[in-house]
């Protein structure tokens, strides 16, 4: 029989173990229950561009139909700026609680951390990945001031007058950028970057001829290249877009080995629990799979993606590397 010091002892260690157990189980209870309550407000859906852009296109097209699959409204915050610095950091740094969301792209996800020395947010450890929704080929367009008919007269003009052609982005770093910086590289040509804080008012801008050259998303330039307001030289993927068939790829009209393309995929702040995470996706490649909105968005150019949260972590990865040695080889000194 055990003497009064030993049972003392094991009750006090089962005492700490039953404490320990309960605990656990109320965690556990705590979070299904408000795993089960998500979402039970309003979701905001932030874009870090203003309105107009190829990120914002795809916002307002995708937010309905999660709001359906959600059961609460998703609402769109334009906050532009810093070439999509400034939106990207208020989720980062947002609670991570489902309520506030980023349809992020390329340029702040990807390519940004190879084009500022110092990011409030850090892409791969301040961000969680939900699905890869869209990607798109930017398209060249000109305004019709511009005589080029075709990349090769582009590279004509842009060889006869040094700096003289013009090029609006989205801003320092966003793809519209980089886009232009490898055709100056591949082209032996020299044309003038002129950063927007965005791509919707980039396109105002040459829409008013006040630039030249744009390497802009296609859903943005789409509507206007068929209204005949804008010409279309040519697509930046390696292969013609469905959306456009018939377009050339630079690549094909004389520059070989050119290829650029935009992407567009949701995130939440880290440390969002992963059951809301993975409703989200969950939610996200439902609305993908909708046939009226997969019309919707091949018709201005994305071509729908969706995938695991695993598997964009992935390729987000892959891209951040990709677009870094892209820099390296243009020669942009961090800003």
């Amino acid at each position: 029989m055990k003497n009064p010091p030993e049972l003392a002892k094991q009750f006090t260690l089962n005492k700490t173990f039953i404490l320990k157990i309960i605990f656990a189980v109320f965690v556990l209870l705590s979070s299904s229950f408000a795993f089960a309550a998500y979402p039970d407000k309003p979701i905001r859906l932030v874009v870090a561009y203003p309105p107009g852009g190829g990120t914002d296109i795809i916002a307002r097209l995708i937010a309905p139909e999660l709001s359906k699959k959600l059961g609460q409204p998703v609402t769109i915050d334009n906050r532009g700026g810093a070439s999509g610095n400034i939106g990207t950091d208020v989720v980062a740094k947002a609670a991570p609680n489902g309520y506030t969301l980023l349809m992020g792209n390329v340029a702040p996800n990807a390519i940004n951390v190879s084009i500022f020395k110092k990011l409030p947010f850090n892409p791969e450890k301040d961000l969680a990945p939900i699905s890869l929704v869209a990607i798109t080929p930017n398209i060249l367009v000109v305004n019709l001031d511009v005589p080029a008919k075709s990349v090769a007269d582009l590279l004509a003009l842009a060889k006869a007058s040094p700096g003289k052609i013009n090029y609006p982005s989205a801003g320092n770093g966003s793809s519209s950028h980089l886009a232009g910086v490898l055709f100056d590289s591949i082209g032996n040509v020299s044309m003038t970057h002129v950063p927007y804080k965005g791509g919707g008012l980039a396109m105002t801008d040459l829409l008013g001829g006040q630039v030249d050259v744009f390497f802009a998303t296609m859903p943005a330039a789409m509507p206007f290249v068929k209204s005949g307001k804008l010409r279309a030289l040519a697509v930046t993927s390696d292969r013609q877009s469905l959306a456009m068939p018939g377009l050339p790829t630079i690549a094909e009209s004389g520059l070989p080995g050119y290829s650029a393309t935009t992407w567009y995929g949701l995130y939440a702040p880290k440390g969002t629990p992963t059951d809301i995470i993975n409703l989200v996706n969950h939610a996200t490649l439902e609305v993908l799979k909708n046939p009226e909105l997969r019309e919707q968005l091949i018709s201005r150019g994305f071509e729908p993606v969706g995938n695991s949260p695993k598997e964009f972590a992935t390729y987000i990865s892959a891209e951040i590397i990709k677009w870094g040695k892209v820099v390296r080889l243009a020669g942009i000194e961090p800003e």
